[in-house]
């Protein structure tokens, strides 16, 4: 295995800038991202599924799919946790071309979400990134498209958002993290299996959108979630009721994009 310290990929990731803040924050916790990993696994072409077992192991893109935030732990690339990667906060109330400007001209401040995957595919198309490059892209593709972590900077991304779990004390940040998602008590290949069931005929459709049309699709959401956060009943079924499927249509977007993404750089 390649040193953990691969020049290239922290030449080309040191250009990201530091946050406003960096906060020991989680996305979709580990089954959400098992979930995402398999979906993507699933929808993978033959050659890009050899090249991605030839790398991580056999279905190892499930299995190190939450590598990426254990590491937050120990002294691998600090700069992941102090620079921001896994999120790019936003502020309410944007117009769709404010939040679709941010793939191209990276924001100052609220993370650095997309300019850490850009530089990610750029060093794997390249073929110049190891298996720690593939296994970043694989965890943050799946952050892409968790709402919380495209939340408000003022709130710090939901954590600050005190909230009541069937009784017990959590935050918004948590709950879109794992709790909606532990909600259903499947396995993440349960899941996963049920997600590409619900979905299939949104393949197509998911595949050809443009980066910038999920983005804002996913801005909306976050949006929604904020303004009912203001009317919530305060019932936690209801809360599960209102958005278990929004929440699995976003793990099925993830999965589907992130195959996408893998079978490009693998042609």
């Amino acid at each position: 295995m390649k040193s953990i310290h691969n020049r290239t990929l922290l030449s080309l990731l040191l250009v990201v800038c530091a946050c406003a803040y960096a906060l020991p924050v989680f996305s979709w916790g580990q089954e959400g991202h098992r979930i995402i990993a398999k979906i993507a696994y699933d929808n993978l072409s033959r050659h890009a599924r050899k090249s991605v077992d030839r790398i991580l192991g056999s279905q190892g893109i499930i299995y190190w799919a939450n590598w990426a935030d254990e590491i937050k732990s120990d002294t691998i690339y600090p700069e992941s946790i102090r620079d921001g990667w896994h999120y790019q906060d936003f502020s309410g109330g944007l117009k769709d071309e404010v939040v679709a400007d941010a793939l191209v001209n990276y924001p100052a401040e609220g993370g650095n979400l997309f300019r850490a995957l850009d530089s990610l595919v750029a060093v794997l198309r390249d073929g110049r990134g190891d298996a720690h490059t593939l296994r970043f892209l694989v965890h943050l593709s799946g952050d892409r498209y968790c709402p919380m972590h495209m939340a408000h900077m003022d709130d710090k991304g939901g954590n600050a958002v005190k909230m009541k779990w069937f009784g017990r004390d959590t935050n918004l940040h948590s709950v879109w993290d794992e709790k909606l998602i532990s909600s259903q008590g499947y396995s993440y290949t349960e899941y996963a299996d049920k997600l590409e069931r619900d979905y299939a005929d949104r393949k197509r459709e998911i595949e050809q959108a443009s980066d910038a049309d999920l983005l804002i699709y996913s801005y909306h959401i976050t949006e929604e979630i904020y303004r009912y956060q203001q009317t919530w009943d305060g019932n936690s079924w209801h809360y599960v009721y209102r958005w278990h499927e929004p929440m699995e249509y976003q793990l099925y977007i993830a999965g589907i994009r992130l195959a996408k993404v893998l079978n490009e750089i693998y042609k």
